[in-house]
């Protein structure tokens, strides 16, 4: 494999200690080569986000001289880790520093002259956590199999969802977008196709997958979209948004203006919105939070996608249903026990009664159909709520979107394979350390003994996707069962 390959700027190559060096528009930066695979980590693809900047677009960022250093993982976004017990079984990383608008790519040949199916990563965390530095989402073994992979940051939690009068919205997808564009840009000196590009992500990624397949912003980006346990309904109103963010003004103390946000603290504006997160997760009262946000939010989440008349005109699955996206390939899917994942090892699933179940879904709006007829069949009132809310907020919302597109590619899939950790089961993010094919570092998720089996199928059929449109099954028509992996 010869190391070398030229950008728009101009042509750059192997230094003489054998670390690959690639000229892109703001400058050269050199990896690292393991595995037969060459990994640029860290890349700057917008200008830190901080000061002025904090709550506004993103913007380019300025080129830098010499050749910087891409052999280590950047920053994160702000963020706070995952409470007991979810953090001993999800891993996550916080790294604070400016500059965490940053994307890391893996390539296979940097040399290939924009040949390569690329794909780009946009990681889950309910809007507020995670990042493109954790284990499994290294993108090492797409690579490995012939695909530029691109995992990316963006803004998270206020920052990145929080609405203002005095600011842009959505400036996580706005982030996302900026990435994408990079990706248009640079991504032929990688070795990749930058009209042959996949987006793909889980949870709240999955979610932006659907609001860019969605936005008028988005054009001729991307050409395929997979979206993992995640909907395309997930969008507030703005003015319900904006309710969120004046309850953690009037917490804080500051006027409901970005201007005086940016001036806060960031372990400071952490702390509040950690404690407005608790708050609405103990009385989700659409008088205080707005009753998009009550109705969307699942009691876990109040900062999230906003219609904001621009980027998302409207809700996702209405613009889909109006033909946007259109012709665009999509594989989409749900874990079989999603919400077993916040239940179960929270004490939960054990605790719940059926009166407590019909109580937890009417007030956050959701039908109570599903758990009646599931206790009448005589399961469990946790789990029958389980599988109401999986089926609430990720199965039916899922096939729904695949029936909008009759006329587009769609695969839909289910992922059942049981992990056996605190009776999880094919429970939420299970399945992303078999996608990424990375199951040596996920045993807190899995357990000890994960099938390589099911991850052989699955990243083959996310890497076929990318390749050819197909991942291996038939595409989806009306009522038809989804591929099941596990």
């Amino acid at each position: 494999m010869t190391h070398t390959s030229s950008a728009r700027g101009g042509a750059s190559g192997l230094p003489s200690d054998g670390s690959p060096v690639v000229s892109t528009t703001t400058g050269r930066v050199r990896g690292r080569i393991r595995g037969g695979v060459a990994a640029f980590l860290g890349i700057p693809y917008a200008a830190p986000p901080v000061g002025a900047a904090a709550f506004q677009e993103p913007r380019p960022h300025e080129p830098w001289d010499g050749v910087r250093d891409a052999t280590s993982y950047g920053p994160t976004a702000p963020q706070v880790g995952y409470p007991a017990p979810i953090a001993a079984i999800l891993d996550n990383v916080v790294e604070l520093g400016d500059d965490y608008l940053n994307l890391n790519v893996w390539t296979p040949d940097p040399s290939s002259e924009g040949r390569l199916p690329v794909m780009v990563w946009i990681h889950g965390g309910a809007f507020a956590r995670g990042s493109n530095r954790i284990a499994i989402y290294a993108g090492d073994t797409f690579a490995r199999d012939g695909v530029v992979c691109v995992g990316v940051n963006y803004r998270l939690g206020v920052p990145g969802f929080g609405a203002f009068p005095d600011a842009p919205d959505n400036r996580g997808l706005l982030d996302q977008i900026a990435a994408l564009e990079w990706v248009r840009d640079n991504i032929a000196a990688f070795g990749g196709d930058p009209a042959n590009v996949t987006i793909f992500g889980e949870s709240a990624g999955a979610m932006s997958v659907a609001s860019l397949l969605s936005s008028p912003r988005v054009t001729g980006l991307f050409g395929r979209a997979a979206m993992q346990s995640g909907n395309g309904i997930t969008v507030a109103d703005v003015d319900d948004a904006r309710k969120v963010t004046a309850r953690l003004a009037e917490r804080l103390g500051v006027p409901h203006a970005a201007a005086a946000f940016g001036e806060i603290p960031t372990a400071d504006l952490l702390k509040a919105q950690t404690q407005a997160v608790l708050e609405f997760t103990m009385n989700p009262d659409p008088e205080i939070w707005g009753k998009t946000v009550t109705d969307i939010g699942m009691g876990i989440m109040n900062i999230f996608p906003v219609l904001d008349g621009e980027i998302l005109p409207d809700i996702p699955q209405n613009r889909i249903a109006d033909g946007a996206g259109a012709g665009i390939g999509l594989l989409a899917g749900w874990n079989a026990t999603e919400f077993r994942f916040f239940f179960a090892p929270t004490g939960v699933l054990e605790a719940a009664t059926p009166e407590m179940a019909r109580a937890m879904l009417s007030r956050a709006g959701m039908p109570t159909a599903l758990l009646d007829e599931r206790l009448a069949d005589g399961v469990s009132a946790g789990d029958a709520l389980c599988e109401a809310i999986t089926a609430i907020a990720f199965a039916d919302p899922t096939r729904a979107l695949a029936e909008l597109r009759p006329e587009s590619p769609t695969y839909l899939y289910e992922f059942a394979w049981e992990s056996p950790v605190c009776d999880i089961r094919a429970g939420h993010a299970v399945e992303l350390p078999f996608v990424f094919d990375h199951l040596e570092a996920a045993h807190a998720l899995t357990g000890p003994d994960p099938d390589q089996s099911v991850a052989d199928a699955m990243h083959a059929a996310w890497v076929r996707f990318a390749k050819t449109g197909d991942p291996g099954w038939a595409r989806h028509t009306e009522a038809a069962d989804p591929h099941v992996f596990g």
